[in-house]
């Protein structure tokens, strides 16, 4: 038994661990753009295509699926802000990698701080961006968002072994988790779900800066 377990101890240590059920999440990378305009830091933001099947018409940082072809999740980032943007690699500055989101309804987001070139000139891709727009920073540095909650719920689809689980297990929907779904609101935009939480992360990191 020893043996055993000296040999389980060789394949486990030094190895990477890993998320057990990744491929069950949709993994995307996104950037956190800061742009100089009129000598203000502004974060930039797209407002989704309404051609688009996922989301249309929804506010959201550039980025998008990691497909197997990126080599990291900061590579897909890039990739997908070059096509949304029009813009080139060499005009993107890597700042830092963000803390990654794991979202209850299966998504696992990579954001990544970066900088872009000044008097960049944007081209965004018609059929992904509708709009592009910015917020400047010390304005969302000082704005608290609005917070409100949604419900997390389950039930079994046909074909579930109900039968293998006790007699008072629920067949219809099951309350699992609530989870805290922030709002910021600047002129006509609400910036809201994932994208407001990347936002609120990187915001608390910008005030550890402000306060060195």
């Amino acid at each position: 038994m020893e043996n055993f377990c000296d040999r389980l101890a060789d394949v486990l240590q030094g190895r990477l661990v890993a998320i057990e059920n990744e491929s069950e999440y949709l993994n995307s990378a996104v950037l956190v753009p800061l742009i100089r305009q009129e000598g203000r830091l502004h974060v930039l933001f797209e407002v989704r295509s309404a051609m688009l099947n996922r989301q249309p018409g929804e506010i959201c940082f550039p980025g998008g699926r990691i497909e197997p072809q990126d080599e990291t999740a900061l590579a897909a980032a890039i990739r997908e802000t070059t096509e949304e943007l029009g813009i080139s690699k060499n005009q993107i500055q890597f700042i830092g990698a963000l803390n990654y989101v794991v979202a209850p309804f299966g998504v696992i987001l990579h954001p990544f701080a970066a900088y872009l070139q000044e008097g960049v000139s944007l081209r965004p891709s018609d059929a992904e961006v509708a709009e592009v727009f910015t917020v400047p920073l010390d304005w969302l540095l000082n704005t608290e968002p609005q917070e409100a909650h949604m419900e997390i719920a389950t039930r079994p689809l046909e074909g579930f072994p109900l039968h293998l689980l006790p007699e008072d297990y629920p067949e219809n929907w099951k309350g699992r988790k609530t989870y805290p779904v922030l709002f910021y609101q600047y002129q006509k935009y609400v910036i809201w779900g994932l994208t407001a939480r990347v936002l609120y992360s990187f915001l608390a990191f910008c005030r550890q800066v402000k306060g060195m």
